[in-house]
């Protein structure tokens, strides 16, 4: 018997209610594998936390998540806290204090969902975008000064080091050679960000030459949306600066045609830490409570955390009960059916355990 334990943290908005059916085919798994254990440890942490306490988690948050291997994360931010409270005092100090510095955001269109993009089906987008995810614009450096004078500055300073592109550019080239394409996009505004950038271009041509079976090209990131909507084909691994692959993750996501499917893993690739894996549609409050909020971005990102584990075979037969579900037309408004949370949840557990899946 292979036991896990797991750290779960629905925190926010809908991020409960799909960390719920998260956890539910996660114990589907459990009885269908027969040979895996997961010792789920759920924690309070969030929004509601901090209008208790005055922090989003304690300060001994990432101490007690050491001993974790993985972290199930659901959403976080709140109308009535403001958004950088709830992301540098919980997502933020998990994904830096573990340097999980690869997020990695898988994209294809899956059976029964409808692309908003003209004749693009499943097959036909079928991406991984790999997010640089400890520095560049999301480094925290900056500040404010003369704060309420006319002359008022706030700064925002990017940051590039060597290590942090160098390790980026190899995780992605990696990527890239596992898939049978074989292609990397590397995403850049060097015409523009003439320091910070220019030596992200420079880097992604020195990591090149240890991939000689890797094709590889560069793209502006205002070009790269363009890509991205009149020729989805043309793209297979991707690789951008924390800002850009965010944006360009999201764009992604809809492009699917929810982001209610989009998964995220933040790793340590050096599993120093433990890694975490989350969906990335966000809290949504708008649909908290209703019973509508769409679970499939949590089972990837479950899927994209058994990987991790070494459960691929687990990991394979929760993506093949999804796909099921999702071509038998079992789908939340989000993506145009009329199916509740509950009714995707348990359509997966059904898949899971039936003999052909």
């Amino acid at each position: 018997m292979r036991e896990y334990s797991i750290a779960a943290i629905p925190a926010d908005g809908i991020g409960p209610e799909v960390i719920d059916a998260g956890t539910t085919v996660l114990a589907s798994l459990e009885k269908r594998m027969g040979d895996i254990k997961f010792n789920i440890e759920t924690f309070d942490w969030g929004s509601d936390y901090y209008k208790r306490h005055g922090v989003m988690m304690p300060a001994d948050g990432l101490e007690t998540l050491k001993r974790f291997d993985a972290i199930y994360f659901g959403a976080v931010g709140a109308p009535d806290v403001p958004d950088h409270i709830t992301l540098w005092g919980l997502r933020l100090p998990i994904c830096q204090g573990f340097d999980q510095y690869a997020n990695v955001r898988p994209t294809k269109i899956l059976p029964g969902i409808k692309s908003p993009l003209a004749n693009v089906g499943p097959g036909d987008l079928d991406w991984v975008i790999i997010r640089e995810n400890s520095e560049g614009e999301y480094s925290g450096h900056g500040g404010r000064a003369h704060r309420g004078l006319p002359e008022e500055v706030g700064t925002e300073v990017a940051i590039f080091t060597r290590v942090g592109v160098t390790r980026i550019m190899r995780y992605a080239f990696k990527m890239a050679q596992s898939r049978p394409r074989k292609f990397l996009t590397v995403v850049t505004k060097s015409n523009a960000q003439r320091h910070g950038m220019v030596m992200w271009d420079e880097i992604a041509e020195e990591v090149s030459a240890e991939f000689p079976d890797v094709t590889w090209d560069k793209m502006l990131v205002d070009a790269m949306t363009v890509r991205m909507t009149l020729n989805p084909k043309s793209l297979d691994t991707i690789v951008a600066t924390n800002l850009h692959a965010d944006i360009l993750s999201d764009l992604a996501g809809a492009l699917a045609g929810s982001l209610g499917v989009a998964p995220t893993a933040n790793i340590d690739p050096q599993r120093r830490f433990p890694s975490m894996f989350e969906p990335i549609h966000g809290s949504a409050f708008d649909i908290t409570g209703k019973g509508i909020a769409n679970p499939v971005a949590t089972f990837w990102t479950a899927a994209q955390m058994l990987d991790h584990l070494g459960e691929h075979e687990a990991s394979e037969r929760l993506m093949r009960a999804v796909e099921l579900v999702t071509a038998a037309g079992i789908l939340t408004p989000d993506v145009g059916g009329t199916s509740t949370t509950k009714d995707v949840t348990a359509a997966v557990v059904d898949a899971i355990h039936s003999s052909n899946v």
